[in-house]
């Protein structure tokens, strides 16, 4: 018989990660609207995201921009969250080539904004993939 304990240690549930956890889809719902509504207040900001063999770069920043903000609504709305967080996992990494274009060329974005972003698209995806309950429960601690 082994003392040895094998798998992760179980995570012990709070009221603080229970309100975290309830209020995690609203707070990932603010962050893909407000990006969602700078794509149209302040669209030269997403200019050097959009690489240089894609025609119409504002048509792909106001594009980009209606899809957030769907996604935002989709994740917001209990009914919807599963395929508003999944459709949300997809268009963080669809966008990341973009990313990757303004790290090269960040154009009027300091460069440090631009690298920051880069590494920055993992913990969204998965919160994303957490919101649509999409991740295995011992990556977040939750059980199932």
């Amino acid at each position: 018989m082994s003392l040895v304990r094998r798998g992760p240690a179980p995570v012990r549930q709070t009221a603080g990660m229970d309100r975290l956890r309830t209020a995690s889809p609203y707070l990932l719902a603010a962050v893909l609207g407000g990006a969602g509504v700078t794509h149209f207040v302040s669209p030269g900001f997403y200019d050097a995201l959009i690489p240089s063999f894609l025609p119409a770069p504002r048509a792909w920043i106001y594009a980009s921009g209606v899809v957030e903000l769907a996604c935002a609504a989709a994740v917001a709305v209990p009914a919807t969250r599963r395929r508003g967080g999944l459709a949300s996992a997809v268009l963080l990494v669809a966008v990341f080539p973009g990313n990757l274009s303004m790290a090269v060329e960040p154009g009027d974005v300091p460069r440090w904004v631009a690298l920051a972003r880069l590494p920055l698209q993992v913990p969204l995806v998965l919160w994303a993939l957490s919101v649509a309950e999409k991740l295995p429960s011992t990556v977040w601690g939750r059980r199932r």
